[in-house]
């Protein structure tokens, strides 16, 4: 048996562009996740002890010599406080220590595994999960063999996803691995067409960022362009996502892309547009709405806001309305609305709120009201102060006011 080695050690060793900082920011990305619940099971529960059991039974099937039972046994072990992906690397290790087989053969009994493999109940939306430490086990182990480890992605991804373990292959051995995500483009399945666009996104979330496509998006353009029109929602869902990521570091080169699909007309290509620039069109980027369908100079007078309460507590929500009065001509506009909380050091800094899409006919008038609720999250702090809150119709702020937040 090949010398133990953890598997978070063997993804830093052996992909060096997965830096410390980056682990511990996934970590903990990871962590703050679990405090989602579904019902009262935790995400984590998705690797508990039935899928564990599935996880044995059927790799017995495929994997010569593998002891279900005594797998089952190690994985438990100290398996109840560890969260969801340290689950997933406790499980990595203890399938290396019972595989006890070189890589390149265990390669070839892994991709048969889709063949015997146990789905779990289908009422069960976490089922998936326990074939995340098998798919991901090839990332960390199979990096020096890209050839035969791709080709394990490929037939493995249907069980799960293989979008975090294709990306130290893109990093490390990137001109086998894009010509590799291009023929996948073409592929009869649309979990492999998926994984395509969906592992080579530059911010994946859960996953360690792709710098070179960060730095420029463009080797992605091909891929993107392969699958735009794909007749499974799911991939174009896929990359509708990864040009939003895109967005994020590139909205020129984006926005440009997505000029040119427009001017396709189809209706495929539309729907990826229309929710591929969901975080330019929040952030009021001008060039975006007549590419939507809405009016790039919106002809329209909004009221004041009108406020149920200018003083409110922690825990209270907050109720506001106003009145849009158009113009002379019929437009489709984008209404949100904006909190600007008070950080910590007294600074404060605007976030978008979805409030309405909507259509309005010439000299129409429509009341808009909304509660925004201050209810604490694990995900925002809430500093006393004064806070503002302002209308935003195509991404143009037409009307704010005053309010004060105290503990």
């Amino acid at each position: 048996m090949a010398k133990q080695l953890s598997s978070s050690d063997a993804i830093l060793k052996d992909s060096e562009v997965l830096t410390e900082t980056q682990r511990l920011k996934e970590k903990q990305a990871l962590k703050e996740s679990q405090v989602i619940k579904e019902g009262t099971a935790l995400m984590k529960d998705g690797l508990g002890k039935a899928a564990i059991a599935r996880i044995g039974k059927s790799l017995a099937q495929v994997v010569p010599q593998f002891n279900a039972r005594a797998f089952q046994r190690e994985a438990l072990q100290g398996l109840e406080p560890l969260e969801l992906k340290a689950r997933v690397y406790h499980l990595i290790d203890v399938l290396h220590r019972h595989y006890d087989l070189p890589f390149k053969k265990l390669s070839k009994y892994l991709q048969q595994l889709p063949q015997v493999w146990d789905r779990g109940e289908a009422a069960d939306n976490k089922a998936g999960f326990a074939a995340w430490p098998i798919i991901d086990y090839v990332a960390v182990y199979g990096l020096q063999h890209p050839q035969e480890a791709l080709q394990t992605l490929e037939k493995l991804t249907p069980l799960f996803t293989a979008e975090y373990a294709i990306r130290p292959f893109i990093q490390q051995h990137y001109d086998i691995t894009y010509q590799q995500l291009l023929r996948w483009c073409d592929h009869p399945n649309e979990h492999v067409r998926r994984l395509a666009s969906e592992g080579a996104r530059p911010r994946l979330p859960w996953g360690v960022q792709l710098p070179q496509f960060i730095k420029d998006p463009t080797p992605l353009e091909p891929l993107l362009e392969k699958l735009k029109l794909d007749e499974s929602l799911y991939v174009r869902r896929s990359v509708a996502n990864n040009l939003n990521d895109i967005s994020k570091d590139n909205p020129d080169w984006m926005v440009a892309l997505c000029e040119r699909w427009a001017a396709e007309s189809h209706v495929h290509s539309s729907w990826v547009i229309k929710h591929a620039l969901r975080s330019l069109v929040k952030g009021g980027d001008a060039r975006v709405f007549p590419l939507l369908g809405y009016a790039a100079q919106p002809s329209v007078q909004v009221s004041d806001i009108s406020l149920d309460k200018t003083h409110l507590k922690v825990g209270d929500s907050l109720g506001f309305a106003c009145e849009l009065i158009a113009g002379n001509k019929a437009q489709h506009l984008v209404v949100d609305y904006l909190v600007y909380f008070v950080r910590a050091k007294g600074k404060s800094s605007a976030k978008v709120f979805k409030l309405k899409n909507i259509f309005l006919d010439k000299n129409q008038r429509l009341v808009i009201s909304k509660k925004h609720s201050f209810k604490p999250i694990s995900t925002r702090r809430y500093y006393p102060g004064e806070h503002l809150l302002a209308i935003q119709i195509n991404g143009k702020e037409v009307a704010r006011t005053a309010f004060y937040l105290s503990e």
